[in-house]
């Protein structure tokens, strides 16, 4: 089959809906089906397998011609429509992103409008508690229910996991961290962005001075009681004046925002000792679509974190040297973390009678299906990637 689109009943199409209908056609390396209200549907795309989208409203093709994959992302929160797999039909829209890029970004007046809430929403020291206490603190009972038992909030290493569980694949992820740094009992680690302490707890069994950092009371409170003997603090890391042999930072760069870029790694410089190693985990977005990304603002950045933002790996590497730091090694797993976000997506719509009776709506079961599903699908186009960045002073 061609990229031809086939329209199916005789259905006169709005005209927002033949806009996008003109872009699809252009779809290709997997087939996509629409079905309309009325009972109309149409195909595009080529190959065998295929994806469906069920609209319950046609009103969300305006929408994604204003806002882009806000706009789409919005539409599915507001049930305009569904699909018996979101993370397969948004993997095929994230793999034809040049021939989508008018539907990915949006209009121009809409564009700036969210930049401009992007903007204010940017992480000094104010903003970074704000930002994070409105994703973290949502409580610790709700990660507890979907997360796997080590409470680990990152990406697992599956292909230096015996078992191939996700709770062996989060100890690969923190041994191979350790192993990066070559750390020596009594020697003293810092963690920015210690999260539940996963981590932290593995140093510690190591022999190592552990110094944790986060900016949630509600982790602080989890990770205090899971490793007593390290010293974790609610403290932001740019009031950080000490030295340590080694810093570790998992998945917290991509919080911290590019205005903010250059103090994280002068305070990550200024802390690390003159032989340690760092070791900073960050997903990151393909160099040659890094521009445009940060010209413009995405779902995750409006609704799930925001103030944040991806690095290119070139950006990350330029934006370390200029505070003289030195990239050593990357280490590339993002296929590993397609399998992380599916694993929690699972555990999520498993566990979504339990995680109701905390108090949270259908409405915000969507947002969070749509962020997992979003994400993996990311993941699995190679549009972004998670890298573990190995980096020394020159």
């Amino acid at each position: 089959m061609n990229n031809t689109m086939i329209l199916r009943g005789s259905e006169r199409l709005a005209r927002d809906t033949r806009l996008v209908f003109d872009l699809l056609e252009k779809l290709q390396g997997g087939m996509l089906e629409i079905r309309l209200p009325g009972g109309a549907s149409a195909l595009f795309g080529d190959g065998e397998h295929g994806v469906t989208m069920q609209v319950h409203d046609e009103a969300m093709f305006s929408q994604v011609l204003a806002r882009g994959d806000i706009g789409l992302a919005e539409a599915y929160l507001d049930g305009q429509w569904d699909s018996p797999d979101v993370t397969g039909l948004l993997k095929l829209l994230a793999a034809n992103r040049e021939q989508l890029k008018k539907a990915v970004y949006g209009s121009w007046g809409s564009l700036l409008a969210a930049r401009v809430r992007h903007w204010l929403n940017s992480n000094s020291r104010s903003g970074s508690k704000r930002n994070i206490m409105a994703h973290y603190d949502l409580g610790n009972d709700f990660y507890k229910l979907w997360l796997d038992p080590s409470m680990s909030y990152s990406s697992a290493v599956y292909r230096e996991a015996d078992d191939g569980s996700l709770e062996t694949a989060q100890h690969a992820k923190y041994r191979r961290i350790l192993n990066c740094l070559k750390a020596a009992p009594g020697q003293n680690v810092l963690e920015i962005g210690c999260g539940w302490g996963g981590f932290a707890e593995l140093a510690v069994q190591e022999g190592l001075r552990t110094t944790g950092l986060t900016l949630s009371p509600a982790q602080l409170d989890w990770a205090q009681k899971r490793v007593p003997s390290a010293d974790l603090r609610l403290q932001d890391y740019r009031d950080l004046d000490e030295q340590f042999d080694h810093v570790v930072s998992i998945e917290m760069f991509e919080a911290v925002g590019e205005r903010w870029w250059p103090t994280y790694f002068k305070t990550l410089a200024k802390a690390l000792k003159t032989e340690g190693r760092a070791v900073v985990q960050s997903i990151t977005i393909r160099d040659d679509i890094f521009p445009e990304y940060r010209r413009s603002t995405d779902f995750i950045q409006q609704y799930i974190f925001p103030g944040g933002m991806l690095p290119s790996r070139a950006a990350f590497r330029a934006a370390a040297a200029k505070q003289g730091l030195i990239v050593r090694n990357e280490y590339a797993f993002g296929q590993d973390y397609a399998k992380t976000l599916a694993e929690w997506r699972h555990a999520f719509e498993a566990n979504w009678p339990e995680i109701q009776k905390l108090g949270f709506d259908e409405p915000f079961r969507r947002l969070w299906r749509m962020y997992l599903c979003y994400c993996e699908a990311g993941f699995l186009a190679g549009n972004i990637d998670v890298v573990q960045f190995e980096l020394t002073h020159r």
